[in-house]
């Protein structure tokens, strides 16, 4: 049996014996329909984990397809909480307490929405 190990040993060793990883939400995140991003958080805060990431699930070229981000990076002694808002073409608007999400919950969250418009997008073609 394999014995307990945490952080970067834990994934080297599940890399060595093909042990199965820990579940994280696909690479692709269905941003077609976003126009705008907000995120407010606290980089030092273990909070702000869940909003750091959906931005980096963003893909490089958003802003050149109509989707506006806007961060805003709140000081180390704040005690505001991190938020996500995602905004949709059909005017959805789509808030986050990154507090009581994590980031596999924020994703479905957003691909549920997504989807729903996907679904309508090919139904009108």
């Amino acid at each position: 049996m394999a014995s307990i190990a945490t952080g970067p040993r834990l994934f080297l060793l599940n890399l060595r014996h093909g042990l199965p990883r820990a579940q994280l939400p696909s690479d692709k995140m269905i941003t077609k329909f976003m126009t705008e991003v907000t995120a407010k958080f606290n980089p030092f805060s273990a909070c702000a984990k869940p909003a750091r990431l959906f931005l980096t699930y963003l893909p490089p070229n958003a802003r050149a397809n109509g989707t506006s981000i806007h961060t805003t990076l709140l000081p180390r002694d704040s005690t505001r909480a991190s938020s996500l808002k995602v905004k949709f073409k059909d005017g959805k608007e789509l808030k986050f307490d990154c507090g009581k999400f994590t980031i596999k919950g924020l994703v479905e969250e957003v691909d549920r929405h997504s989807r729903q418009l996907q679904k309508a997008a090919d139904l009108a073609d």
